[in-house]
């Protein structure tokens, strides 16, 4: 499924609010349950997965593959796994990842050491401009090889490896590297061992929890012993911790509003956003808390509140990175200087989410000082709008557009957001949302 592009207009404020929403399904668990049931035995079934483009990119090229999936509801989905090392396309064909680097990485680890794959890589403007450098590097020696050599973003052909064997990874705080070779292992001859150095998103390994015999995981390392196979899924996708962020934030820096939000994925390694704020200043609660398909969820009750400027060290970069834009927002409207560390690796994001928020905070008089992998926004508090004007230019960055909505929504801005459909690719119902949160806008065609 692909959006017609729009652009979308806002000049006004949205008016206090008090609220109960369910937002959009997770993203990385929606794609993760069609990549691991794919790959596993029997009919895996996923419920609630989010219907949006990143997700139908995931669903057709695994289609592509020759994985037969099938809608049983609305958001519900059965997978008829192919087992290990069983996908196979016809050669020179193209696999398309749209502007998912989730699909990309993912996908790549699993083709990396499956049997007599070549095939064509591409994705969308977007994605295409993103390195891929430390994904090849890492499924070379697993003995896959890209072509053209030493070129490290998509269009690639990439020619799998038919004899690979496990490798030691260190793993960072990329969760999609840590998940690509966790797949790519899955799939190789011996045990390939990820060293967790960094706490990372956790979803592939819960996922693959009830898969001793494939593998083992500890606070601290990753055992995948390779040529086993695993066993069928049944998920239920939570709602997107990500997706609430942005109405979480509309909901803290408008007065006299509350926002309940329902059905809410809380694993520890998806609030750092939520943490960071409310040790500055911010009514946040979770409530009813509960466990399913090992992942921790629950409702998250939040209220209008007089927040300080956040400080941000690197610690919070893992389990806070898709949060950044909209915390940048927070920060410019609270009072004071905020301080963002060890963020480099947002430049190279759907977008460079550092310089260009910085150009969107500057367009209303915000300004802020990038240097040394921190970035410092000079917050004014409230801000009138009237003066100002917003021009979000086509970046193909759905995080970017959400944040600039929120903004210009808080202080009235008119402002002008170009191909505002990239959102769908992670939040469909955001704008039916911010509709029912009472927010005016307008849609040009």
């Amino acid at each position: 499924m692909s959006y017609k592009k729009f652009n979308l207009n806002l000049n006004s404020i949205i008016s206090e609010f008090n609220k109960t929403v369910t937002v959009d399904s997770d993203k990385s668990i929606s794609i993760r349950s069609f990549l691991i049931g794919s790959i596993g035995n029997n009919i895996s079934v996923v419920k609630n997965a989010l219907n949006s483009e990143d997700v139908f990119s995931t669903i057709n090229c695994l289609k592509k593959l020759g994985v037969k999936i099938r809608k049983i509801a609305k958001k519900d989905y059965a997978i008829h796994g192919k087992s290990l090392g069983s996908l196979y396309l016809k050669k020179n064909e193209k696999l398309n990842f749209g502007n998912s680097g989730t699909l990309a990485r993912l996908l790549v680890g699993i083709l990396s050491t499956t049997p007599n794959i070549d095939v064509r890589l591409i994705g969308d403007h977007s994605l295409n401009k993103r390195s891929m450098r430390k994904l090849i590097e890492l499924m070379h020696k697993f003995g896959a090889t890209f072509l053209p050599n030493k070129k490290y973003n998509f269009p690639l052909r990439l020619i799998s490896s038919n004899m690979p064997t496990g490798i030691k990874y260190v793993a960072g705080s990329s969760a999609q590297l840590k998940s690509s070779v966790i797949f790519a292992g899955l799939n190789s001859y011996g045990n390939t061992f990820i060293i967790k150095k960094k706490e990372s998103r956790d979803h592939t390994e819960n996922m693959l929890l009830q898969n001793k015999q494939s593998i083992k995981i500890s606070k601290k390392k990753i055992k995948v012993i390779g040529k086993k196979y695993l066993n069928k899924i049944n998920v239920t996708v939570p709602g997107d911790p990500s997706s609430a962020a942005f109405f979480s934030a509309l909901t803290l820096l408008k007065s006299r509003s509350s926002l309940l939000i329902k059905n809410v994925g809380l694993n520890p390694t998806r609030i750092g956003f939520y943490k960071l704020l409310k040790k500055h200043g911010a009514k946040i609660y979770f409530k009813n808390m509960r466990k399913k398909n090992a992942e921790y969820v629950g409702n998250i009750l939040v209220k209008s509140s007089k927040l300080k400027p956040i400080k941000a060290t690197s610690d919070y970069y893992t389990n806070t990175t898709d949060e950044y834009p909209i915390l940048f927002i927070i920060a410019a409207l609270t009072k004071g200087t905020s301080t963002f560390k060890g963020i480099a690796e947002l430049s190279n994001k759907e977008s460079n989410r550092i310089t260009e928020m910085q150009n969107i905070l500057k367009q209303v008089g915000v300004n802020s000082y990038y240097k040394n992998n921190q970035l410092k926004i000079f917050g004014k508090g409230k801000i009138s709008g009237e003066r100002y004007k917003i021009n979000v230019k086509n970046l193909g960055d759905h995080r970017i557009c959400m944040s600039s909505f929120v903004l210009a929504v808080l202080i009235g801005a008119k402002t002008e957001i170009k191909n505002f459909e990239t959102v769908f690719t992670s939040s469909p119902s955001f704008l039916k949302i911010m509709k029912l949160l009472g927010v005016k806008f307008e849609i040009k065609k």
